[in-house]
């Protein structure tokens, strides 16, 4: 039998395929096997490791915050880091600043 994926819309997995799509029986959501072989953006921090949700991390550099006349300073730690799409790729909470955006390649993981 073979391993289909999952529906992306209710999680059902009695998927099957039809031509170039896969076809969820229960909620009859429809999505191209294209958009299912997508390789998903592998996020790396300054020295080249992989981060991951829930992963804890340094900043390497002191940082500006826009709109503040307040730094981030090197060796502030960042525990659990969201991991999200654009140009800042971690969504955080830093103690003392907030929620907060920041670019992978000015930390390095703990």
């Amino acid at each position: 039998m073979e391993n289909l994926p999952k529906c992306p819309k209710c999680e059902c997995e009695y998927t099957y395929e039809d031509g170039a799509f896969y076809i969820c029986p229960e909620c009859a959501h429809e999505w191209s096997k294209d958009a299912n072989e997508a390789v998903a953006k592998i996020i790396r921090d300054a020295h080249g490791n992989e981060l991951k949700d829930g992963d804890s991390v340094t900043v390497i550099k002191d940082l500006k915050v826009k709109g503040s006349s307040n730094v981030v300073k090197v060796g502030t730690k960042v525990k659990n880091i969201r991991l999200v799409e654009g140009d800042h790729d971690i969504d955080c909470k830093i103690e003392g600043f907030g929620q907060m955006g920041l670019k992978s390649e000015f930390v390095k993981k703990i």
